[in-house]
């Protein structure tokens, strides 16, 4: 089986009250005490909560990665 991607899932609030969730993928640029990452996907619409956003990222995430997780 190959390895697991290292994504993250973050919520970006671009104005007061609007919510968006990005998935993030960790890349092999080394940085001193950093680890960057680049952008893979994020919602087109904003969500009214912090929550609710996060929630549709993790279904999100779900949905392009199934049961096993990201891997190649």
């Amino acid at each position: 089986m190959s390895p697991l991607r290292n994504i993250a899932l973050t919520v970006h609030e671009l104005e007061d009250g609007e919510f968006y969730w990005v998935l993030m993928e960790a890349t092999d640029y080394a940085m001193e005490e950093a680890l960057p990452y680049l952008p893979v996907e994020s919602s087109a619409d904003p969500y009214a909560t912090y929550a609710n956003a996060l929630v549709a990222g993790l279904a999100a995430m779900r949905r392009m990665f199934g049961n096993h997780g990201p891997r190649d």
